[in-house]
């Protein structure tokens, strides 16, 4: 028999054609998609396979079907095709209602999935390739760095083995695990890779501190959203930006160049498959996107274009620090004072004078002021220029 697979693009998608490929060898034919060419090549094989009188098994990993090609896969499955869809996306749930689909997003210990570990669990339980502990190793890593659960267990390894994949083409990625998974009783990075990927990691730290100076701020429907213009790296523009302003509810990534957007939080309270959702993207809680259509161009590119990007909190203050008195300001020049008073409730004043709202904690006051203001940590001296006014416009109104 033969097998077909169709993945997606990316370490998870590609790392499921090279668990194919250690199993199948050369009965496999495997394609890589987007998200959105994958709908043309099941339309475009669902009518071969109508007129080929070839069995071969069909294999849908990391990717879905648009509605259309759904009902051409249960028609073929009911005449008598092989079909397989394997995926870890919760917008692909649905998919379970069939014998042909198995869509998980975590297992029953609320671990994370991925569609490469889908996938090897799957060969492994019918018998389809051996398990390893180089495959093993390799498979988990993989899943730490999709599920982003590599930040929280610090394991760097997982993110250097995505660093290393966009490094080179798909072929030579492919090629390159594909031997070592074969032939390596663990799975390591040879020190030419080593090397290699310490001059990306210097290089994605410019790129990032270059990029932060153009995040811009905005209130799309409900959510505040940092906005910034990227072709690289966005799952660590993303949660690098995400950490630096906590007050932003995701972060959105557009690329031009392809006409995506990518859309991240650090946020469990946040779901940014169901923001992608509504321009007919989709994706996981924390890391999700969607296709720039023309009413993603209005929300995320014309409405915000006019709007300045944000400043980062003054760095090396001494006195004018998180937690205390602190100042900040804005671009119209407002100024906006975070004290707490001898009942400990955070009040906030506008220009001197005192606002209404009030916070029983810091960090609600600030974002508070962050979301509502745009408003950035002021130096030091811009705080005691504040309190002297602060304290000769008290001595006058006591005279």
């Amino acid at each position: 028999m033969r097998y077909v697979l169709l993945t997606h693009n990316d370490l998870d998608g590609v790392s499921c054609g090279i668990l194919a490929k250690l199993a199948f060898g050369e009965h496999v034919d495997v394609h890589y998609h987007s998200v959105n060419s994958l709908d043309y090549h099941v339309e475009h094989m669902m009518k071969e396979q109508n007129e080929s009188k070839e069995t071969s098994k069909i294999y849908i990993t990391d990717l879905s079907v648009n509605k259309e090609n759904e009902a051409r896969l249960k028609k073929f499955v009911l005449s008598g095709g092989l079909v397989q869809l394997i995926d870890h996306h919760k917008t692909a749930l649905h998919f379970n209602e069939y014998d042909w689909g198995y869509v998980k997003v975590e297992d029953s210990e609320g671990m994370l999935a991925s569609a490469t570990s889908l996938f090897y669990h799957h060969l492994d339980e019918h018998n389809l390739l051996e398990k390893r502990p180089a495959i093993s190793e390799y498979v988990e890593l993989v899943r730490q760095y999709d599920t982003w659960e590599w930040e929280r267990k610090k394991n760097i390894k997982a993110k250097r083995l995505n660093d290393l994949f966009f490094l080179q083409s798909i072929d030579e990625f492919e090629q390159s695990m594909i031997a070592r998974l074969s032939n390596q009783d663990h799975f390591s990075f040879d020190e030419f890779e080593e090397k290699l990927l310490d001059i990306e990691e210097r290089k994605t730290e410019r790129y990032i501190k270059r990029k932060k100076r153009e995040l811009v701020q905005a209130f799309i429907g409900d959510k505040c959203m940092g906005i910034v213009h990227a072709e690289s790296y966005h799952s660590e523009l993303g949660n690098e930006l995400g950490k630096e302003h906590p007050h932003l509810d995701c972060i959105s990534i557009i690329n031009m160049g392809n006409k995506k957007i990518g859309f991240r939080t650090i946020h469990d309270e946040i779901d940014v498959s169901e923001i992608a959702s509504k321009y007919g993207g989709g994706g996981h809680a924390k890391a999700a996107g969607c296709s720039l259509t023309q009413d993603a161009y209005k929300e995320f590119i014309e409405k915000p274009f006019p709007l300045k990007p944000l400043k980062i909190d003054s760095p090396h203050n001494k006195m004018n620090i998180k937690q205390h008195c602190s100042l900040y300001e804005n671009y119209e020049k407002d100024q906006y004072l975070l004290y707490k008073d001898k009942e400990d409730i955070w009040k906030v004043e506008k220009n001197h004078q005192q606002l209404s709202n009030h916070f029983t904690s810091y960090e609600d006051a600030e974002r508070f002021i962050k979301r509502s203001f745009s408003v950035f940590l002021s130096k030091d001296e811009k705080l005691l220029h504040y309190l002297i006014d602060s304290y000769d416009q008290e001595k006058i109104e006591k005279r």
